[in-house]
């Protein structure tokens, strides 16, 4: 096999209805549903979820949901309206900022936010971020806490461990409470939740679960980000998606996807992945992406802790015997069991 800069080029067309015929089936004969609904947040996933759905299902079997709140990047809900346009599907909004209160999403982010900088008020902006590059040892045992006060100014700490823990725990209930309203949405008018994780959030647990991570079906889950961005451009997705760079949508202050997680560009990321994948020697790709073999066996061993970090997010949950092995306790009556006559 040759690696090359060209390794990930897809046949955009085989892929697209290869997918099509897959998302069909899948909803029709297995599901047993009528339709599709996509939460669509104007990033690059969603979008390309909702153009396959509309060429498998038609227009008028998807439904896109909005889900925005009062911390969402405005540029999202119009950017979703111009693809819904594009493509002819149903787009409904569901503002979730009264859930997210009545949850304590706000209160106890900002309250752990307030342990680390005690003048965070209203007005002020956060973000996570990574402190470095794959590329180089021991980038992830640590995050860093960016606010910005009501004039500009930024500030930067390192993130202690109970402050991270409690600010990502109360940042997951948005998209906790997004997958409910998505479900509503799909059960109210018997269709599927069609999910928008590809292989890159998918392998190295860049989703919530039983949040983004929650769906009937995930058509994207084998493509690389690089890979999502050549099937958007065949599709025809309008070109304001295209240039929009990845973020999470889920802080007050806009973070890229790179900067608070991924710590590498796609291009050279998911390349590298797909080299150690597939076992390409790291000398190879260091040759091909101008780095050392150093640097690529450090992505390795960051890309392989982070799997290994987030296994649990993929896995199913355990059960309290295996296959093949008697329960010791009864599954009604519980383990105090009446002695028999």
């Amino acid at each position: 096999m040759t690696f090359d800069r060209h390794s990930l080029s897809l046949d955009a067309e085989r892929t697209a209805d290869r997918l099509c015929d897959w998302i069909q089936l899948s909803v029709r004969d297995e599901l047993h549903k009528s339709g599709a609904v996509v939460g669509i947040s104007g990033g690059i996933d969603s979008a390309v979820v909702a153009a396959l759905c509309v060429r498998a299902l038609g227009p008028s079997r998807v439904l896109g949901v909005t889900l925005p709140e009062h911390e969402s990047e405005g540029v999202s809900t119009s950017l979703a309206g111009e693809l819904s346009a594009k493509f002819g599907f149903e787009l409904i909004s569901r503002e979730i900022s009264q859930a997210l209160n009545g949850l304590g999403c706000y209160e106890l982010r900002d309250a752990a936010i307030k342990s680390v900088f005690p003048d965070f008020d209203e007005g002020w902006t956060a973000k996570i971020t990574n402190p470095g590059s794959i590329l180089e040892k021991q980038t992830f045992n640590f995050f860093r806490l960016t606010v910005e006060d009501r004039e500009g100014q930024q500030h930067t700490a390192r993130l202690p461990v109970d402050a991270y823990l409690q600010i990502v725990a109360a940042s997951n209930l948005k998209q906790r409470t997004r997958m409910a309203a998505l479900y509503y949405a799909a059960e109210s008018r018997n269709r599927a939740v069609i999910g928008t994780a590809n292989r890159d959030e998918l392998g190295q647990g860049f989703f919530v679960k039983y949040g983004d991570g929650g769906a009937d079906l995930h058509p994207i889950m084998r493509l690389f980000k690089v890979q999502v961005f050549q099937l958007a451009s065949f599709l025809g997705v309008n070109e304001s998606i295209l240039e929009r760079p990845p973020t999470t949508d889920t802080y007050s202050a806009e973070v890229s996807q790179v900067e608070f997680y991924y710590g590498l560009d796609f291009e050279r990321m998911d390349l590298i992945t797909w080299g150690m994948e597939t076992g390409v020697p790291s000398a190879e790709i260091a040759a091909v992406l101008g780095l050392t073999s150093a640097q690529v066996e450090c992505a390795f061993t960051n890309i392989m802790r982070k799997r290994k970090a987030t296994e649990y997010l993929r896995s199913a949950p355990p059960t309290l015997i295996g296959q093949g092995q008697e329960s010791p306790i009864d599954p009604v009556l519980g383990d105090h069991q009446p002695a028999r006559a």
